[in-house]
């Protein structure tokens, strides 16, 4: 019976450490470029890609800065949406960037696949609709007049090929593997529903023609929403995330709602297999850095409030003096002069 332990107990080590290797290609984000890779910079030397990823940096060396910049966009975005929770996606200096947090399958791994997924695709259609990539542009196939009578013109974002781009380089490795493991099928569902984010809520932009400003004729493309605006979405769904489980399906395995009072979670929604530690202690083996030293709102009952974030732990109290812009002033013609103000506020943080 040990000896079955023991071994149930390696292989969840090894699927654990699997999945966080899955994610190390943000670690593109701690380089300052990857535009420039010449003989004495191969994509072998890139840190935290794996071998499939390789090979298709060298298909596609000038698409790899943009990766770079959606694993930078990836980290703000993650850091912004969590600036106010316990774990607030710090990251690490080392492999995986956000510690083994995403080793487990909680659902902040689940944002994590889900926002990092989504960014690559981002980055990419940006990339190609600003002229930078020689192998995409613009999505011409948006043509001809709309039934609302407005004509499809000007640079519609080639939203498919950065979606296509990013199912090759970030699912590589699931893909790679057995995709019928549970953290395997979790990572593939998450990723796509973070590139889901960005297909359904793109949004038409519209430019006006015609005699003093009339809107004789209007030219119409298609556009990506902001980030700011898909990392809402997905913060939401976290917030929601369907907890799951492996079973067999007819021949398949798939994942279902672990309670089966829950309905069944669509292509859009974020699932996770395990539940998530309550982040509170340091845990530097884990990359939890714990809670101490976090400020806190000492009015909200929410989870930015000291009560929460601190752990029951109690808060510090200090004045400290901000200053401010004040008695702004706009002049003619065309700035705007401002004091600067101090005051004195109460800052709180956990102990």
């Amino acid at each position: 019976m040990t000896s079955v332990c023991m071994l149930r107990s390696l292989l969840m080590l090894i699927l654990a450490l699997f999945s966080a290797n899955a994610s190390n290609w943000l670690y593109l984000a701690k380089l300052s470029s990857v535009g420039s890779i010449s003989e004495e910079e191969t994509c072998e030397k890139l840190k935290g890609l794996i071998q499939r990823q390789v090979q298709i940096c060298r298909r596609s060396v000038e698409v790899m800065d943009s990766v770079r910049r959606g694993a930078q966009l990836a980290i703000d975005e993650c850091q912004h949406q969590f600036r106010n929770r316990r774990w607030n996606c710090s990251t690490l200096d080392s492999l995986p960037v956000f510690g083994k947090v995403v080793s487990q399958g909680t659902r902040e791994a689940a944002f994590v696949y889900a926002i990092s997924a989504a960014s690559v695709a981002y980055s990419v259609t940006r990339a190609c609709s600003s002229g930078e990539l020689e192998q995409c542009g613009c999505d011409r196939n948006v043509r001809g007049v709309s039934p609302e009578g407005f004509q499809w013109s000007g640079c519609s974002d080639n939203i498919a090929y950065g979606v296509a781009f990013s199912a090759s380089f970030v699912d590589v490795r699931e893909r790679s593997k057995r995709s019928s493991a549970g953290r395997a099928l979790m990572n593939l569902h998450n990723n796509e529903a973070g590139r889901k984010a960005i297909l359904s809520h793109m949004r038409v932009d519209c430019k006006c023609h015609g005699v003093s400003g009339s809107c004789e004729v209007r030219t119409c493309w298609k556009a990506m929403p902001s980030f700011r605006r898909v990392g809402g979405v997905l913060k939401e769904k976290f917030d929601g995330a369907t907890e799951v489980e492996q079973r067999k399906v007819g021949s398949a395995r798939a994942l279902v709602p672990k309670n089966s009072q829950f309905k069944p979670h669509t292509d859009e929604d974020l699932v996770y297999l395990d539940p998530s530690p309550d982040f509170c202690e340091r845990d530097p083996r884990n990359g939890v850095l714990g809670t101490a030293g976090r400020r806190c709102n000492r009015t909200s009952k929410a989870i930015d409030g000291c009560e929460l974030m601190c752990c029951g732990r109690g808060f510090h109290t200090e004045e400290a003096e901000v200053v401010e812009r004040c008695s702004c002033r706009f002049h003619w013609c065309c700035y705007v002069r401002c004091k600067q103000c101090r005051r004195t506020v109460e800052v709180h943080t956990c102990r």
